[in-house]
């Protein structure tokens, strides 16, 4: 079921070269069903959007848009147990991302005040898939980043919202609910309907049609990053226990059939122990088919032979997590550059990540932990530039100012340059 490659066989060469290529979403191929459904939303509303779920999902929703006083009475559904896992979860989500709020800075050099003002954006929309699987803790992992900002409108839109996405949205600040999923959902957010108000930014995960709605919107609005399936590298060495190494591959097999469960190992005997380990364990779980789905199709066991070739082969594939079940693990991460979350040592499960630990578990995937990173605070903020000469500084750097301008032939940077100087000559 597993395929086991080694170092220095055709076959291991080969797959790495396909898997780093897994970023590549076929998002062509959706693209004119997409361009249509945004089209419609833009042209016809809500009554496409309403055709829309009719369509893909079989309901017709008539109340399409929830305020926040609607959305606490809703949330009064949800049992006591599952609203307090959630505030226990938003606690510590809230607390790592206050670590993230940037207060800009100033200074002044020579007569010149320098400085970046920091501003949230104005609103802000948290799509929370609604498929094979319901996310509250999505919407906490979007949201509450979010609220710490401090977005003011913060509009989830998710389809048919249960009790407990209800709870998780009141819990994190969320001050709208739009009832709708897909890339009609990300069509409203970006472009508005007689009910849905847009917001300034996108942001979550979904699927190959939310992923291609958000690129085709991105440049009217802004968005976090084009996600493709979950996926999980374990680097592990001869002391890993492989029944933990299995159920850490696992735990994203089991997200969906396209997921990509991945290990890299320097013992051969404990590539096999894994792989026996992962048939064990498979057929205990209730989405067994999903996640036999996807160790069928996407899971590779690596054996590297060295921990140099071990890192080598985690930068080339930038996975969106990284277990290191490895003896010192802060000293191998050192040597890998590009992930989106690292797990340390034997006690940390990715699962951790996904939940309660604090960071977000939006991540870059299929290789863009190259370039992106985890959403965070600073997603949700604008930058400005402040710029103040006093009238000695620009008489210092008239000079200079006019010699670049004159540089690049244009005449009027320089006079207004010059008209400054011969202001301060009068």
């Amino acid at each position: 079921m597993v395929k086991i490659l080694k170092r220095g066989s055709e076959a291991y060469d080969a797959a790495l070269k396909a898997l780093s290529r897994r970023g590549e979403a076929d998002l062509a191929r959706v693209e004119p069903d997409v361009r249509r459904i945004i089209d419609a939303v833009r042209t016809r509303g809500d009554e496409a959007i309403r055709e829309f779920a009719e369509r893909f999902e079989g309901r017709r929703p008539e109340t399409l848009v929830l305020g926040a006083d609607a959305l606490r009475e809703r949330a009064k559904a949800c049992d006591a147990r599952t609203r307090a896992l959630l505030e226990g979860a938003a606690l510590r989500i809230r607390d790592y991302h206050v670590h993230q709020i940037d207060k800009g800075f100033s200074y002044e050099r020579d007569g010149v005040e320098l400085g970046m003002r920091v501003r949230p954006v104005a609103s802000a929309g948290v799509y929370a898939p609604g498929g094979k699987a319901r996310y509250p803790s999505t919407v906490l992992m979007t949201a509450i980043p979010a609220a710490v900002a401090g977005v003011k409108r913060i509009v989830l839109a998710t389809p048919s919202p249960t009790p407990e996405l209800y709870a998780a949205a009141e819990i994190a600040g969320v001050t709208e609910i739009v009832d709708a999923g897909g890339a009609q959902a990300i069509a409203a957010l970006a472009y508005g309907t007689e009910s849905v108000r847009p917001v300034d930014k996108i942001v979550g995960p979904g699927n190959i049609f939310v992923a291609c709605a958000k690129k085709l919107v991105y440049g009217h609005v802004s968005i976090d990053s084009i996600a493709g399936p979950s996926e999980i590298l374990v680097i592990a060495d001869e002391g890993a226990d492989a029944s933990v190494v299995a159920a850490d591959l696992l735990s994203q097999a089991e997200h969906d059939e396209d997921a990509y469960p991945l290990l890299i190992t320097i013992d051969e005997t404990k590539a096999k122990e894994v792989a026996e380990e992962l048939e064990r364990q498979v057929v205990r779980l209730k989405r067994n088919e999903i996640a036999r789905t996807s160790l069928e199709r996407h899971a590779h066991i690596f054996i590297a032979g060295d921990r140099d070739e071990a890192a080598r082969v985690a930068n080339e594939l930038a996975p969106e997590h990284l277990a290191l079940a490895v003896t010192d693990p802060a000293g191998m991460l050192d040597q890998i550059d590009a992930v989106g979350a690292a797990f340390l040592g034997d006690h940390t499960p990715e699962a951790a990540g996904d939940y309660a630990a604090g960071p977000s578990h939006v991540l870059p995937t299929g290789g863009a932990a190259r370039f992106s990173s985890p959403l965070g605070v600073y997603d949700f903020i604008t930058r400005t530039s402040v710029i103040r000469y006093s009238a000695e500084a620009i008489r210092q750097q008239a000079d200079l100012l006019e010699g670049l301008a004159e540089l690049e032939g244009l005449e009027a940077h320089a006079l207004a340059v010059r008209a400054r100087r011969t202001l301060q000559e009068r």
